[in-house]
């Protein structure tokens, strides 16, 4: 803390150079006020993403639009002026009849728009995508997807480099390559040996799941274990869209991770899935359970999707709280510290539990928190929190895409076939989990086979 007299001082030359510095903005921004904006090109601007292609099979497609000016500059905020990006999409043929959902273009107040689009039918001969700016084309448009284009509930499963390349999926995945790297090696065997006496009694969240044929089988093994139909969910999906690997593996569904036994133990760690990892464990860590299922619903009444939240980046820096802020369940003790401490510092940090099942008897103490929506949680605080928040917003932009949550499971269950040590079996016990019984899946697979070029 400054003394009282100091204080004033500096808050004087603050002033001082607030004055000076609403001065040079006032005489630059008159400057700037003679020379309007250039106008937005639709030549110019630019357009990609996953959903401009046929083959790449999602639950919700999409794609972006960058502005550009008739300067060919890029557009940094949202364009000015009443004309907005509008996009049509229909059937290739008009004997193709198909609903899609498709909602206005996302601002993301850079420049750039994201666009969503949900198909409730497949179509054989295929899409043409239009995309206009004060009704002249934009870029490439219009867009041809050639069909077959399918849609999500259709099982049509590719060949896995021929699904992988439409997805532009990455190579490697540094977090998967470092997570395996303690397990050069995967005895089935002794898993099954291991595993439930180790972890499905005391934790009572593991799911043992079977993968052959494409088709899935599965155990729970505990009685905190409903969350599996997060886990059913997306491993269905993928088996819809790709020839998964022949596969048996333990899926902790609990919101901590589970095995803390380290490389040069004896014995040594099992390779447990989950959907969270720290530095003193060795799960293999898959994308939680809350993006997953949000990637799957999106467009269909979920708002928290990590598409959707790209237009709904919450107020302008200056006028967001300064204050740690925390909602969730009890699934952790910590989080019922977070909440004590809440209550000790109301001006740093507003946190509360919202519903009670690990800790009941804590309830009364501590209180229930109302549930916040998503977008409040966008209100955070200082200088530095500013720079995280634009970098992981790059981050996020570029990584946690739906279409790479694909690749990424895809990529773990295959990095885990190929160090499978026996074959995978249905063990007694074993479930089959069908795919949805829903008529808006039933379609007919066109694609042809790939030839050995294309392989």
């Amino acid at each position: 803390m400054l003394p009282r007299g100091a204080r004033g001082c500096l808050q004087t030359a603050l002033l001082l150079g607030t004055a000076v510095l609403w001065a040079s903005r006032q005489s630059f921004s008159e400057a700037a006020a003679a020379e309007p904006p250039p106008a937005v090109s639709a030549e110019r601007s630019l357009v990609w993403g996953p959903g401009l292609r046929a083959e790449a099979t999602l639950p919700v497609r999409y794609f972006w639009l960058q502005a550009v000016g008739s300067d060919g500059r890029n557009f940094t905020r949202s364009p000015p002026g009443n004309a907005q990006f509008e996009v049509k999409i229909k059937p290739i043929s008009p004997k193709e009849v198909v609903q899609i959902h498709v909602p206005k273009f996302l601002d993301r107040n850079d420049g750039s728009f994201l666009m969503r689009y949900r198909l409730y039918g497949s179509v054989k001969e295929g899409l043409k995508v239009e995309i206009l700016y004060g009704g002249a084309h934009v870029a490439e448009s219009p867009y041809i997807l050639k069909g077959p284009v399918y849609h999500e509930y259709c099982e049509c499963p590719e060949d896995a480099q021929i699904w992988e390349k439409s997805l532009s999926c990455p190579s490697e995945h540094p977090q998967i390559t470092e997570d395996f790297a303690v397990f050069p090696s995967i005895d089935l065997q002794r898993m099954f040996d291991e595993v439930p006496p180790r972890f499905a009694q005391k934790m009572g969240s593991i799911v043992h799941y079977t993968v052959i044929g494409n088709h899935i089988y599965r155990r729970s093994l505990g009685k905190y274990t409903d969350f599996k139909m997060f886990s059913d969910e997306m491993l269905l999906s993928l088996a819809r869209k790709v020839h998964l690997p022949d596969v048996e593996f333990y899926l902790n569904v609990a919101d901590w991770p589970v095995e803390h036994r380290k490389a040069n133990d004896t014995p040594g760690p099992l390779p447990i899935l989950s959907w969270c990892g720290s530095l003193d464990s060795a799960d293999l860590v898959l994308p939680t359970y809350n993006v997953t299922h949000s990637t799957l619903e999106t467009l269909r009444g979920v708002t928290n999707d990590l598409l959707s939240i790209q237009g709904n980046t919450g107020p302008a820096w200056d006028n967001k709280t300064e204050q740690g802020f925390f909602r969730g369940r009890d699934s952790r003790e910590e989080r019922l510290q977070l909440v004590q401490l809440s209550k000790e510092n109301p001006e740093l940090l507003d946190a509360g539990i919202t519903g009670y099942f690990f800790f009941r008897e804590k309830e009364a103490e501590l209180g229930k928190a109302p549930l916040m929506g998503f977008f409040d949680f966008f209100k955070e605080n200082d200088e530095e929190v500013r720079k995280i928040a634009k970098e992981g917003q790059a981050a996020a932009r570029e990584l946690l895409q739906p279409h790479r949550f694909y690749c990424y499971y895809f990529k773990v269950f295959q990095k885990y076939a190929e160090r499978q040590a026996g074959r995978p079996e249905i063990r007694d016990g074993m479930e089959f989990v069908p795919q949805p019984d829903d008529r808006t899946s039933v379609c007919s697979c066109h694609r042809k086979k790939p030839s050995k070029e294309e392989l």
